[in-house]
């Protein structure tokens, strides 16, 4: 399927990797691929968020989890995670959104999947999904993003 990608929806993809080794994290999820959509300045637009914003969301979603079973994190750090020789797997639920990405792409009338048709995709997810938990504590109205990018020409 990745050979479907244009090399914007390339690049998301692998930003979703550095995002996933940055937070420390084995597998690549849907709350790493928003993260990675979020480099490309048209899903910034379409968002209304930005990278830095997200990232502090997804920081406050963790640190709520872990309060709500007696952990508390504040003032730890977290220490760097060495580099793994494997390849990180997608999750699930990151695996489920490809396919709605090629969806969206032939809704669209596309031949290659853009992180417009990613964004698109991602927008489906329900909660407790990690990307749909992001969006909403980002405030994010997914009707209203969908337009916006279809008015652009997604």
């Amino acid at each position: 399927m990745f050979e479907q990608f244009a090399a914007g929806a390339r690049a998301a993809v692998a930003s979703a990797l550095s995002e996933a080794t940055l937070r420390g994290d084995r597998r690549i999820g849907t709350e790493h691929l928003l993260l990675g959509v979020l480099h490309e300045p048209g899903a910034v637009r379409a968002l209304g968020s930005d990278l830095e914003s997200a990232r502090a969301a997804l920081d406050a979603l963790d640190r709520s989890a872990l309060a709500a079973v007696g952990i508390d994190v504040q003032g730890i750090e977290r220490p760097p995670i060495p580099a793994s020789p494997k390849r990180t797997p997608f999750t699930s639920g990151a695996r489920a959104v490809l396919p709605r990405a090629l969806t969206e792409t032939r809704k669209a009338g596309s031949r290659r999947i853009t992180p417009e048709h990613l964004l698109l995709a991602l927008l489906d997810c329900e909660q407790p999904d990690p990307a749909a938990e992001l969006m909403a504590q980002l405030g994010i109205d997914r009707t209203a993003v969908r337009e916006r990018i279809r008015q652009t020409g997604a």
